[in-house]
């Protein structure tokens, strides 16, 4: 029997990192062949995903134009997919989670009859506009696949509670684990000069990520507002902030945080220099889907910038806690973590609901099953 041909699909940095992990577990088994398309709908940060994980992308579609909008993004990702996929004629298409690009992959894979495997499905808030567009590229997706990979038992319900066949949902945990296990390590050296210069042993470090569209404006103001009287207020901690290139992030961080005694503005560090800030820092606090996941692998408290969020399974772990976007509650949330030890250690230590690292292996086990009829994996518990 010919090797199963398969396309990933991505476009974006959290995309790449929690897809990699997949195309590298599939590569290693000569039943399939995996080819890699990808839109840059992240360019530079895209780019340096796929350095790091030894990933050459087969299709390189460049969707991305100045100031372009979503409209744009959808119907310049559309076309050359389909070009793509009318060439290549796979037997499968995956995409991951919920970003324009997994729309787009898994539209343009129904457009040509070819089934559709998506990662990193199920997650839901049930608000239309919250995470945006986000919610909604996800559950289009989920209607348009055949192959549900939900990272947690709570996800496999949502789908099943919107009438996904059971016999198409696995239960995997989630492939950012396994890329975050990849990724730290404890002599690790940052390639950011700023950061192997930082004092982690004298100063508790709060790592700081703002980016989401929804908290354009006055919320982001807000934040950084909540943020600027932190590091001015506690002289026992220092603010590494991750400032997202988009000029509605820059230009508030900037007006806010710029030449603020403890802070450091840094420009979006690159994949492995994250992961491994955050294995050293004390906090994070960030309005990030993904680092909700990430951060409690290794321990650490995350403060969510937002007013729902698609994991509730993190909520009721105690690994989060959602502060909203107003800056004296994020200002009171943390000053209790940094002076209540046994709020952090209760936080800091609850289990992570979302993977064990062996994410990407249960996928191929799934596909081996659907391919191959071997036995299914059984589901990460």
């Amino acid at each position: 029997m010919p090797p199963v041909r398969v396309v990933a699909v991505f476009g974006t940095r959290p995309e790449a990192i929690k897809m990699a992990p997949v195309v590298l577990e599939l590569r290693k088994d000569p039943c399939f062949t995996v080819e890699v398309a990808v839109t840059a709908q992240h360019r530079e940060m895209l780019d340096q995903v796929l350095d790091h994980f030894g990933i050459v992308p087969d299709y390189d579609l460049d969707i991305m134009l100045p100031g372009q909008t979503l409209t744009q993004t959808t119907v310049r990702g559309l076309t050359r997919l389909e070009r793509v996929l009318r060439r290549v004629r796979p037997q499968l298409v995956l995409v991951h989670g919920d970003t324009v690009t997994t729309m787009v992959g898994a539209l343009a894979a129904f457009y040509q009859q070819i089934p559709v495997g998506h990662v990193e499905a199920g997650l839901r808030t049930r608000h239309k506009y919250a995470p945006f567009p986000e919610e909604m590229c996800r559950h289009l997706t989920g209607v348009l696949a055949d192959l549900h990979f939900a990272p947690t038992a709570r996800a496999r319900r949502n789908l099943l509670e919107e009438g996904v066949p059971a016999a198409g949902i696995y239960v995997t945990g989630n492939t950012v684990i396994d890329a975050l296990f990849w990724t730290v390590r404890a002599d690790y050296r940052f390639r950011h000069p700023r950061l192997g210069e930082l004092d982690f042993a004298g100063r508790r470090v709060i790592a700081v990520d703002v980016h989401r569209r929804e908290n354009f404006g006055t919320p982001m103001r807000s934040i950084f507002g909540g943020l600027r009287r932190l590091a001015e207020e506690r002289p026992d901690i220092l603010l590494v902030v991750s400032v997202h290139r988009n000029p509605q992030v820059v230009s508030v961080a900037e007006e806010f945080l710029r030449g603020v005694p403890r802070t450091e503005l840094l420009d979006p560090l690159d994949y492995p220099d994250w992961a491994n800030l955050m294995s050293r820092c004390y906090l994070v606090i960030s309005d990030s889907g993904g680092l909700q996941e990430e951060a409690p692998a290794l321990g650490k408290p995350v403060l969510v910038l937002r007013e729902v969020t698609e994991r509730p399974e993190a909520l009721e772990a105690g690994t989060v806690r959602l502060v909203g976007t107003d800056g004296d509650a994020l200002y009171r949330e943390a000053c209790r973590l940094l002076d209540d030890g046994d709020a952090y250690r209760q936080m800091a230590t609850a289990k992570n609901p979302y993977g064990d690292g062996r994410a990407a292996w249960r996928i191929r086990a799934a596909l081996r099953h659907n391919f191959l009829g071997e036995d299914p994996p059984e589901d990460y518990a």
